[in-house]
């Protein structure tokens, strides 16, 4: 990557903003030294003449990302030809033990159960995550999460878009110093890339960072308000959970409904497809359902993650199973990453 200083008119806004490619991760926005930038829209805007400085180009996952040197920044390596989902230590399928965690977890639990654990061994003082919004039903928001029951509350998907690097700006408001920070692939390819360009400020308070398997994200006012609440009557104040497994599934106190994908690909974020990552490659640990009935499958790629998890198991948070007995999961993990990293050739 040039280390050249460029505006962000020419670099950013000209091949990443204009060219559809911006996914919405908000890393700009929190680097730039000089407050230039906003986040409006999902997106950044230019609210004041840009300083030509460069470090919102050495930020942005979607702006001369390359893949090689920063498998070799992470993981001191590069992945072979057959990891397909990209550089790991072991697949393990798990679920959490706390009856707490299950009643609110997407599915195993794992990342909240990792969460709590952190927590409770003092490694963490507090983790960054997607909480929903007060006064818009289901409508995901950043959050740092402080304590336990902050952790509880944020568990379970929201298919719409969170941008969670924004909320580093009150990490370092507040200045903490050992965060765990939950998000997207985008989110963490991102912060790949800030952590690469020195921005110690925001990086290295963050001890682990636990990705999510994500395909796409949806836009909350086609897919909630229009389709779900418009369309098929759905009371989006008594949404308890939404989850896609084949079809999309939408849990409201005492029913479910079954919804299409084909009804629902839509709603999906234009940019998403642009995004070639689909099991974030580059967390410490990444996690989703792959189509399992209430347990995790579990990527730990970092000796760093592979820590953490090892501790929880200890410490009897979470218990595990092989991934070799569910073949099924780890196909469609192929799959859906063959797919995604296609989809942008």
């Amino acid at each position: 990557m040039s280390l050249a200083k460029i505006s962000f008119e020419e670099s950013l806004a000209k091949h990443v903003i204009d060219a559809g490619k911006c996914l919405g991760c908000g890393a700009c926005v929190v680097a730039c030294p000089f407050n230039c930038l906003e986040y409006k829209e999902e997106k950044p805007v230019l609210v004041k003449p840009c300083q030509i400085c460069g470090i919102c180009v050495r930020t942005c996952p979607q702006y001369e990302w390359n893949e090689p040197e920063m498998q070799n920044f992470v993981f001191g390596k590069e992945k072979s030809p057959e990891e397909f989902f990209g550089i790991h230590y072991r697949l393990v399928v798990a679920q959490a033990n706390d009856e707490n965690v299950l009643r609110v977890c997407q599915d195993g639990g794992v990342v909240t159960a990792l969460l709590l654990t952190a927590l409770d061994e003092g490694l963490i003082d507090c983790a960054v995550v997607a909480g929903l919004k007060h006064d818009h039903a289901f409508y995901p928001c950043p959050m740092l999460a402080v304590t336990p029951e902050d952790i509880l509350k944020s568990a379970g998907t929201k298919y719409s878009y969170s941008p969670n690097i924004l909320t580093l700006n009150e990490v370092a408001k507040q200045k903490k110093n050992n965060v765990a920070f939950v998000g997207t692939p985008c989110q963490i390819r991102a912060i790949r890339k800030m952590q690469k360009a020195g921005l110690k400020k925001y990086t290295a308070p963050l001890k682990f960072l636990i990705g999510l398997m994500c395909s796409e994200c949806f836009n909350y006012e086609g897919l909630m308000k229009k389709h779900m609440h418009e369309i098929l009557g759905i009371n989006l104040s008594g949404i308890q959970k939404i989850n896609i497994k084949g079809k999309m599934l939408v849990s409201t106190i005492g029913d479910t409904k079954t919804i299409p994908l084909t009804d629902v690909k839509q709603y999906a974020r234009k940019n998403c497809s642009f995004c070639p990552d689909f099991s974030s490659e580059f967390a410490d640990v990444s996690a989703g359902g792959l189509g399992l009935e209430h347990w995790t499958f579990t990527i730990i790629r970092t000796e760093h993650g592979d820590r953490l998890f090892s501790l929880a198991e200890r410490k009897g948070a979470i218990k595990t199973r092989s991934a070799t007995e569910e073949m099924n999961a780890t196909n469609l993990l192929r799959k859906l990453s063959v797919k995604k990293r296609q989809s942008c050739t």
